[in-house]
């Protein structure tokens, strides 16, 4: 039996030996002074919500390993005005926009989580991390293992030098770490790269990597706002108020990334992963131009199959004609059209 992130994240926070770092500040809406939360009063399952799903569980089929065909890699750099995504596998994805390379959540180990709960892929990367174009920016949305991967960011500064953005405590901890140099952000906190304002956004989740850590870390989705437009990115998240926000001050995205899988049993994941059904409702509420569907096919995570994701938005999307809505090959990459159809709306 396949266990699921979810698992790995709540039960080895009992068995963890782990001491992990988090924030320490002022208390804010959603921060009490020592642990974040959602404003809203989501939380996150209990120890009996947890105990409940280990023992009913009712896992969807995946295949044992994916052998993808090759794609060429991405162009080292796009000029002004070009954006193109590449879909990597899981949340991992490629934004190449306004001259700067973009990774997102990137996650190229074999397994995620501590050794006794690791999950392995069931594909490859889509592109092999030596095919990479020199990598600019990496942006961290929370530090769950499927999100954050140590190894990989590692590897990444050694060879990159890339500046990581993440949410408030997730800096911390990368430096603690090791890993030096990461920018801390609060929701709607920003900092900018080049031509690139990047955006810390709200989201509706959680964090914890070890029994001492829970919600020590903030977590967020993105905006990056430059010349070529907006593209923004969900990160984990259950469906809030916060994507009108996001609407209404950066107004309709050119590029959405939106997660679709790790979606049922929806008793447990409603308050904190989209269903597919509901992304198609933020890419109505964004009026998105091109939304991407990620958070799918790469790690057995919950109970949802590895193609369910898919099925099930595009039964969602089957009456929708407004906006694209790709869903991508792992590995592919695609230029994104913009149509410049809505006037954006000023933001503070």
């Amino acid at each position: 039996m396949r266990r699921s992130s979810s698992l790995i994240l709540l039960t080895v926070a009992v068995l963890s030996a782990c001491v992990s770092v988090g924030y320490d500040g002022p208390a804010s809406d959603h921060f009490d002074g020592r642990r974040f939360f959602n404003p809203n009063g989501v939380r996150t399952p209990g120890m009996a919500d947890l105990l409940r799903w280990r023992f009913h569980r009712d896992e969807g089929f995946w295949r044992d390993w994916v052998d993808d065909p090759p794609i060429s890699p991405p162009p080292t750099r796009l000029g002004g005005g070009e954006l193109r995504v590449t879909f990597i596998g899981h949340a991992t994805t490629l934004v190449q926009v306004d001259g700067i390379n973009v990774l997102i959540d990137p996650v190229y180990s074999d397994s995620i989580g501590p050794a006794l709960f690791s999950v392995e892929r069931h594909r490859d990367p889509g592109i092999a991390f030596e095919d990479l174009p020199p990598i600019d920016v990496v942006l961290i949305s929370h530090d769950h293992f499927d999100h954050l991967d140590l190894p990989t960011l590692r590897r990444l500064a050694l060879e990159h030098h890339p500046r990581i953005v993440a949410g408030l405590g997730v800096d911390t901890f990368l430096g603690d770490e090791g890993i030096d140099g990461a920018v801390g952000l609060d929701w709607w906190q920003s900092h900018r790269v080049g031509d690139v304002e990047v955006v810390a956004t709200p989201a509706q989740h959680g964090s914890r990597r070890s029994v001492r850590d829970e919600n020590r870390r903030l977590w967020v989705g993105f905006v990056l706002e430059g010349p070529s437009g907006v593209v923004f990115y969900a990160g984990d998240t259950g469906y809030a108020e916060h994507f009108a926000e996001v609407r209404r001050r950066y107004g309709p995205p050119r590029l959405a990334l939106l997660p679709v899988g790790m979606f049922r049993p929806r008793w447990f994941m409603c308050g904190l992963h989209l269903s597919p059904d509901e992304a198609a409702h933020v890419h109505r509420d964004l009026d998105s131009e091109t939304s991407v569907a990620v958070h799918w096919g790469t790690f057995a995570l919950a109970d949802d199959g590895e193609l369910e994701p898919i099925d099930e938005l595009a039964h969602a999307l089957a009456f929708e004609e407004r906006r694209r809505f790709w869903v991508l090959e792992h590995g592919e990459g695609r230029d994104v059209p913009w149509e410049r159809a809505h006037p954006r709306r000023a933001h503070p």
